[in-house]
């Protein structure tokens, strides 16, 4: 009689336990979790921008000044110079109490005393003040001035409409001044310069007002004129 092989039992291996986690435990406090930002590094980008900037503006200074230098010891640039070579009271007539009728005939003579620079200059406006009121304005056209040469400048100017008012103030005698403003740029052979402000101040003119049959006059001869060279720098006029 044989014997049965009974076949060997299948044993069931135990599963490991852990431990149940905390946040399921009755009572434990679940920490919640909140993602820390990454470290921002310093960047030098801005700065080192800013020290660029900063180089290329001084190297914009050294150039320009510079370029300065070297004219100015090439050509040893020299202001013009302006005088009222004569002014004349041509019309004066006080047609009603609010409307002034005059005129006046003026001459100016501008010199270039440079032997190497040519001046060019932009319409020139030209006023006859009384303090701070214009009593008179014309308007001179442009030109060009050669070296060392002396040009005579010639205008009639027309009285406006606050000449009235101020002669009203006036006594007999009235202290007048002609002021011009104009633009004006330098050339050379090679080289023209950006145009700069010029502001001409000639001072102590008087004029005579009529006084029964006297006539008004004003006649005046070689008065020597201020000349205000004035230089504009982005949003600021120097001078």
């Amino acid at each position: 009689m044989t014997d049965r092989v009974h076949p060997a039992a299948k044993t069931t291996t135990p599963k490991p336990t852990f431990p149940a986690a905390q946040s399921n435990l009755p009572g434990a406090t679940r920490l919640s979790y909140r993602p820390q930002p990454p470290h921002r590094r310093r960047s030098r980008s801005g700065c080192s921008l800013c020290c660029w900037l900063l180089l290329i503006l001084l190297f914009l200074l050294l150039l320009l000044g510079g370029g300065a230098t070297v004219f100015y010891f090439l050509y040893h640039p020299q202001r013009p110079t302006f005088s009222l070579t004569s002014l004349k009271l041509t019309t004066f007539n006080l047609t009603s109490p609010s409307t002034l009728d005059a005129k006046f005939h003026l001459a100016l003579s501008t010199t270039n005393p440079n032997p190497k620079i040519l001046f060019s200059y932009d319409a020139t406006s030209v006023s006859i003040l009384c303090g701070d009121t214009a009593l008179a304005a014309a308007t001179i056209p442009a030109f060009r001035q050669p070296q060392r040469n002396t040009t005579v400048l010639e205008a009639t100017v027309a009285s406006t409409e606050d000449a009235v008012a101020q002669l009203k103030r006036s006594k007999s005698e009235v202290a007048l001044k002609v002021e011009l403003e104009t633009k004006v740029a330098a050339e050379t052979g090679v080289l023209t310069t950006p145009r700069v402000g010029v502001r001409v101040l000639c001072d102590g003119i008087g004029v005579s007002l009529p006084d029964g049959e006297k006539p008004a006059t004003a006649i005046t001869e070689n008065t020597e004129c201020e000349v205000d060279v004035r230089l504009k720098v982005w949003k600021w006029t120097i001078g």
